[in-house]
């Protein structure tokens, strides 16, 4: 006598789940690509890839979006040839909207709908964010110990050199006196420059609460247009469902002014323009400096210049301290930056190529933070 089967369990109508929602909740970007190319869906990662919304997405072909050389393409068709799934490891998908980005491309035929492909994006972009964001951590220790023994072994002996100077000064005439005039002045200016660099050495534990980033992107906007961006383009593409950062605000409002301004000087003289945006996204966890606690960093805001781009030589560099391309520029700019999005338990990036340089930062949303 056989043993009678196993019920089939048949799951109830409360119990499904919304597949959208599903895939909205992956991290990789997933596509529904019809017969034409045509976009026919989009989860919530693609709409971040493509930095637009699905509405947008919905009437758009990959052939407007990519290259027709794109690798994508001779994926597609092998996968509908087939049918079978195809994979490429180490992709280039390069467009004047979303820049360069390494991929693995997974493309799958869909059996009930003759010629469409669902395609995945794996951005291998995330090591390099970790491993980017370590670097920048390790500049801004660095430059943290050059203040702090600069501050102690250089500032000392200056103010004795600015005195004997001073009293040379008392018993000298004419050329001499202009020397001496001319040591009390260098020996300010290296004085001023190791003020600049102690910043870098605090080490306190900032005060930070909930800040609206678009108020502080506000206020910046407004002090540039007053001073050094005058003249200039500034585009703002906000997400106004953004919820607030974990952060300070003064920090904040330093760290956006830099990038702003270093922009601004990137940008040519003859349509020179600056675009600011703000986005949701599904950023990398990272441990926050001083503590156990591994915080999500949701909340997107970059800045982009329409200039030359970064020199290739300096792009490893670029958050070090002294580097710069500017001539009279000190190259401590980035160097603060990169100490203050560290001290937030943030990543700063950027992608760079002629006419259009982009630095992104994420940071951690105050409701998404003990």
């Amino acid at each position: 006598m056989t043993a009678p089967a196993a019920p089939r369990l048949v799951p109830r109508a409360a119990d499904l789940v919304d597949t959208g929602s599903v895939l909205d909740a992956l991290a990789d970007s997933v596509l529904m690509v019809g017969p034409d190319g045509g976009i026919r869906y989009a989860n919530a990662a693609a709409e971040q890839f493509f930095e637009a919304g699905r509405a947008w997405l919905y009437g758009q072909r990959l052939q407007d979006l990519l290259p027709e050389d794109s690798p994508l393409f001779t994926l597609i068709g092998q996968a509908l040839a087939g049918p079978s799934v195809v994979s490429e490891h180490g992709v280039a998908l390069t467009t004047p909207r979303i820049g360069e980005h390494f991929v693995t491309i997974q493309v799958a035929p869909i059996a009930d709908e003759p010629d469409c492909a669902v395609v995945s994006f794996h951005e291998q972009s995330i090591a390099r964010k970790i491993d980017g964001q370590l670097t920048h951590r390790s500049a801004a220790r660095s430059v943290s110990a050059m203040a702090a023994m600069l501050a102690h072994e250089v500032k000392n002996p200056l103010s004795g050199i600015r005195g004997a100077a001073q009293l040379l000064e008392e018993g000298v005439d004419g050329g001499d006196r202009q020397l001496t005039r001319l040591i009390c002045e260098e020996t300010d200016r290296i004085c001023a420059l190791v003020d600049d660099m102690e910043v870098f050495s605090d080490q306190r534990p900032i005060a930070r609460s909930a800040v609206n980033i678009h108020e502080v992107l506000n206020h910046v906007r407004r002090l540039a247009q007053a001073g050094f961006a005058r003249g200039l383009k500034i585009k703002e593409s906000y997400d106004p469902s953004l919820p607030p950062v974990y952060g300070n605000r003064d920090q904040l409002v330093q760290v956006f002014l830099n990038l702003i301004k270093n922009a601004c000087e990137a940008a040519p003289e003859d349509g020179g323009e600056i675009r600011v945006q703000s986005a949701y996204r599904h950023g990398v966890r990272l441990a926050v400096p001083g503590s156990d606690q591994r915080v999500a960093l949701p909340l997107m805001v970059s800045v982009q210049d329409n200039g030359e781009g970064i020199p290739h030589d300096l792009r490893p560099h670029l958050f070090d301290p002294f580097v710069t391309t500017r001539a009279k520029g000190k190259g401590l700019g980035l160097a603060l930056v990169a100490k203050i999005i560290n001290d937030h338990g943030g990543v700063i990036e950027f992608d760079s190529e002629p006419r259009r340089t982009v630095f992104r930062v994420m940071l951690p949303a105050a409701t998404e933070t003990p």
